[in-house]
């Protein structure tokens, strides 16, 4: 992905980069990072059964009293449905429980017998009710919380931004391709490879971007994918349908000032459809569209290849 000092490991289900702009801090900006990772998994995963967030599913229907790391984690998984108008929706964790994501992904098997689908929208973030003065949330006794996607970008932000202090110089941090930064960036910036599988090895003829600062995140329907039946799934629901997002894109990256940001944009777009250049470049977010038939559409200062 990138041409520096790297440490690669897997956490919360997915591949884990960290890079730093110094050799000799790497070991204690890695460190710095998995405590981060660390924390936001026990506290944010739905597949953990010791998990903050399963015992507040345990609790639906009560108001409970949460950390301050998943209120912060359902607050930005909020604030994402917020500005997408509901097209990143954290209640859509029942419907991919349903279509046959209810385990870590490792574990999901790829395929299995049938199930049955029902259409219609997901229950709908507004119903979830959060008091971050009094670190409070209620979840309806029906609404299952999925924060994978808001969750995984908000530990790319949190471990980048640990790791630099820690390490006292710049750091990337990667999370299954969604990307946070934090510190002096290297001389020249942090090289990152595109790709839909964030597992793809580095090549040297593949479309790579420079950036000094921000997130970069991509969203696919490509690569967390099974079959049940005949029925081919993928992870991106629809909150509208409650059924896997059927729409003209395949991959979207996005680079945003924060990894956050850089995935409610991109999630947002293969949800919304056709129009997504459109609404990424009037936010004035660079970004980079695939669709299904592998053709490449680029928008908002998204450089061309060299």
């Amino acid at each position: 992905m990138i041409e520096m000092a790297i440490a690669r490991d897997t956490v919360m289900g997915t591949s884990m980069e960290v890079a730093s702009a110094r050799l000799d801090r790497l070991a204690s900006a890695k460190a710095a990072a998995d405590r981060v990772v660390a924390a936001i998994d026990q506290s944010c995963s739905r597949f953990r059964e010791d998990s903050e967030l399963s015992g507040v599913h345990r609790q639906r229907g009560h108001e409970v009293h949460v950390s301050g790391l998943l209120a912060r984690a359902l607050r930005t998984a909020l604030r994402a449905a917020r500005l997408t108008d509901g097209l990143v929706d954290p209640t859509v964790g029942g419907a991919l429980r349903a279509a046959g994501y209810d385990a870590d992904f490792e574990s999901v098997p790829r395929c299995a017998s049938p199930v049955t689908l029902t259409r219609g929208p997901v229950p709908g973030w507004e119903r979830i009710h959060l008091d971050e003065w009094r670190s409070l949330v209620f979840v309806p006794e029906d609404v299952e919380i999925d924060l994978g996607s808001t969750a995984k970008a908000l530990a790319a932000d949190m471990a980048a931004e640990a790791a630099a202090r820690e390490a006292g110089c710049g750091v990337l941090v990667s999370l299954g391709g969604d990307i946070g930064t934090a510190g002096a960036p290297p001389w020249g910036g942090w090289h990152v490879q595109v790709a839909e599988d964030s597992a793809a090895a580095v090549d040297p003829d593949a479309e790579t971007i420079l950036i000094r600062s921000g997130g970069v995140a991509t969203s696919s329907t490509t690569v967390r994918r099974w079959t049940r039946g005949t029925l081919s799934l993928h992870h991106i629901i629809d909150p509208r349908t409650g059924m896997p997002s059927d729409g003209p894109w395949r991959t979207v990256t996005v680079v945003a000032a924060s990894c956050v940001d850089a995935n409610t944009a991109s999630t947002a777009a293969i949800v919304r459809g056709a129009d997504a250049p459109g609404w990424l470049s009037a936010r004035g977010l660079p970004s980079r569209f695939v669709d299904q038939g592998g053709t490449v559409t680029r928008c908002a200062g998204w450089p061309l290849p060299s």
